[in-house]
């Protein structure tokens, strides 16, 4: 049985990769750092847990003993806590392809169509020189570049895209210009598969897309469509200025540790436009991929589909209010501590309680508000704010049960903010 390594496999494309190589008959082992994530993704398939950047040559040549086929389906968007893109995509690649080139062993590379050393992003930039390092080292080598990949998993760019097109009422209007084509994430494992299998020629650089293009916002409604959502009732154009400003705020949040798809090079690479030649894969004897219409024909559009296009807008509006209600209540009381002291002494509190409940819950609320912005942090922080509004219930139950019937409701009011904290919890995905 031949065997096939896929680094990345518990990504979107890396894991579809696995399945459909299992399914050719190939004995399949993915590679990635995250032991967690590679259970998630599939607990019976065989894996490598390694930070694929700090694999040596003589590393990957160990990897590498009795292996037919090397598919690299592993990649970043953008620098940022987690991430390196020079290491990812040009330090590992190029290890990988010395450790190959005495090997018989093909490397797949998946890259991405429009990718230059003169792109305008470093993503595209990173993506090339990796294409080069490997055509420069290894003579079995195919490298296949995707346009916007669709798929029944909802990831990164495609995972915004189903959430503009489920926005309530209002059809966004955003880089109209933009052209964009797409691919079916089956049309890429195909490919992967002919590849591996030995039928697309080695040396073959080809772009995997459908014939033809379509502005963003068209796109968007098409999607919209596709879900089932109602036709809009406005359409809202959104200036340059509102985007340049997201890509910003998304890339602040990077830096902890949040792999936002509305980063400034997701943005720069929409606004460019994502576009692709099929001509070299037709050369190469490919099939040809789907359009659109197609794609969307042949993916899932439940209900499921739909909570989660409307759980992706709301998420990340749960994460900043819990964060700036936190922050603020614990600031506001840091700043007037006498008068949250009042209210307990009111209620006839012991006196030596009053000031450690205030200063410390106060501390509390600060430090959870910052955390719940931190990505590793986020669920533990929302069991936190759980767990100390639990804790302020029972503490005005048993110090100042007056506050219960208090026709203002201070107590009443920490409930909604619960479930606010378990709704993150529940949505948030560890990694």
């Amino acid at each position: 049985m031949p065997k096939a390594v896929v680094l990345g496999g518990y990504g979107l494309i890396g894991s579809a990769c696995m399945r459909a190589l299992a399914q050719s008959g190939f004995d399949v082992v993915g590679l990635g750092r995250s032991h967690k994530a590679a259970e998630i993704a599939d607990a019976t398939a065989q894996w490598i847990i390694r930070d694929i950047p700090t694999i040596s040559v003589a590393e990957w040549r160990e990897i590498l003993v009795n292996v037919d086929v090397v598919v690299n389906a592993a990649g970043a968007l953008q620098d940022g806590l987690l991430d390196d893109l020079e290491a990812i995509h040009v330090t590992a690649i190029a290890q990988l392809a010395q450790a190959a080139a005495d090997l018989p062993v093909r490397v797949i590379q998946i890259s991405a169509a429009g990718v230059t050393e003169q792109s305008s992003t470093a993503f595209f930039r990173t993506k090339a020189r990796g294409d080069a390092a490997l055509m420069s080292s290894l003579q079995n080598c195919v490298i296949l570049r995707p346009t916007l990949l669709l798929a029944p998993q909802a990831y990164g760019g495609t995972a915004v895209l189903r959430a503009a097109a489920a926005i309530p009422f209002v059809h966004p209007v955003v880089l109209p210009d933009a052209q964009i084509q797409t691919v079916h994430i089956d049309d890429v494992t195909a490919a992967v598969v002919l590849a591996a299998n030995g039928k697309i020629p080695a040396g073959t650089i080809a772009d995997l897309t459908e014939p033809e293009a379509q502005s963003l916002p068209d796109l968007i409604a098409r999607i919209r469509a596709w879900q089932g959502w109602p036709t809009p009732r406005v359409s809202l154009r959104l200036p340059g200025v509102s985007l340049s400003a997201t890509g910003r705020i998304a890339d602040l949040l990077g830096l902890l540790g949040w792999r936002s798809p509305l980063r400034t090079t997701a943005l720069r690479v929409l606004s460019d436009g994502v576009r692709g030649d099929p001509k070299a894969w037709d050369a190469a004897g490919g099939p040809p991929c789907r359009a659109l219409e197609d794609t969307l024909r042949a993916l899932p559009s439940t209900r499921q589909e739909r909570l989660y296009a409307r759980a992706y807008l709301a998420l990340p509006i749960a994460i900043g209010v819990l964060a700036l209600f936190w922050l603020l209540s614990g600031v506001i009381a840091l700043f007037d501590a006498q008068r949250a002291m009042a209210v307990l002494e009111d209620q006839n509190a012991p006196r030596w309680m009053i000031a450690p409940s205030v200063i410390g819950g106060a501390v509390a609320d600060v430090l959870l508000g910052l955390a719940i912005l931190y990505r590793p942090w986020t669920k533990r922080a929302a069991l936190g704010m759980m767990a100390l509004s639990g804790a302020y219930l029972l503490g005005g139950l048993a110090l100042a049960p007056a506050l219960w019937s208090d026709p203002l409701g201070p107590m009443i009011k920490v409930f909604p903010g619960i479930v606010l904290a378990l709704m993150v919890w529940l949505l948030v995905e560890d990694r």
